[in-house]
């Protein structure tokens, strides 16, 4: 592909219609990774209201009322109980390095780090690394398939959903059953996930169509974790690509 040259006016036209289709794509173009749009945006739309009324609210709160140590805690906590799984899923995708990494950082933070509190193991210099099931699949070769958006859940694609709910039946303290722990103990994990989430919502409430730049960012973040950060190029859409071999014809600066 063959684009104009860097300060070309055709360049710069060319810019904003991309940006213009990319609108189009959002606003009225039917997504083909989507067909189940009409009932994602409904799934959307009632995920949004228990977010302002309940989720939300209490995030900001926890943010705003306990203290950084508190709130790293708990981040740590979550993050640490999640390594087995990750653990898991390198071990079936032949990632050994990177899984023998994560599990002495779940066995250092778990012993030293009371339980997984404190992150002894970035004291060590031992890398993060995240993984699923949804990933794995991915990396077989097991295709997308369509975008789902979950009630209370969030957004998921066919391949993901088994791990996007297993992923939450295999969570230690699903299973922790002693009074109300259980459920104070997935409440808290929801609401601490929330809070890591709020530096985004400025960017959300920008967006044209919410419903849109959540699937847009959802499904490129998951293409991204796929291929570790080095996707292959997508093909260049046929309406881009025709006014760019235009521009490339007409533009004498770019010859």
């Amino acid at each position: 592909m063959n684009l104009p040259e860097k300060g070309s006016p055709r360049l710069v036209a060319l810019v904003c219609i991309g940006l213009l289709l990319g609108g189009c794509a959002t606003t009225g173009k039917r997504n083909p990774a989507d067909p189940f749009e009409q009932v994602n945006r409904d799934a959307f739309r009632m995920n949004e209201t228990i977010d302002r009324a309940a989720l939300r609210p209490v995030a900001v709160a926890y943010h705003e009322h306990t203290p950084s140590w508190f709130q790293t805690g708990v981040g740590n906590f979550f993050t640490n109980l999640g390594y087995p799984w990750t653990i898991v899923n390198q071990l079936l995708q032949g990632k050994l390095v990177a899984a023998g990494q994560d599990t002495a950082r779940f066995v250092i933070n778990t012993t030293l780090g009371w339980g997984g509190l404190i992150d002894v193991a970035s004291g060590a210099h031992l890398p993060e690394h995240e993984e699923d099931l949804g990933q794995t699949l991915g990396r077989w070769g097991v295709p997308a398939g369509p975008f789902l958006m979950l009630p209370l859940l969030g957004p998921s694609t066919a391949r993901d959903l088994p791990s996007s709910v297993g992923q939450r039946l295999i969570t230690p303290l699903y299973w922790f059953n002693l009074g109300n722990a259980r459920w104070g103990s997935l409440a808290l994990s929801a609401v601490d996930t929330r809070a890591r989430l709020l530096a985004v919502d400025p960017m959300l409430d920008r967006a044209y169509d919410r419903y849109g730049f959540v699937r847009d960012a959802y499904l490129q973040r998951r293409r991204y974790l796929i291929y570790d950060g080095n996707p292959p190029e997508e093909p260049v859409d046929k309406e881009m690509q025709q006014l760019i071999d235009e521009a490339n014809q007409e533009d004498p600066v770019s010859k």
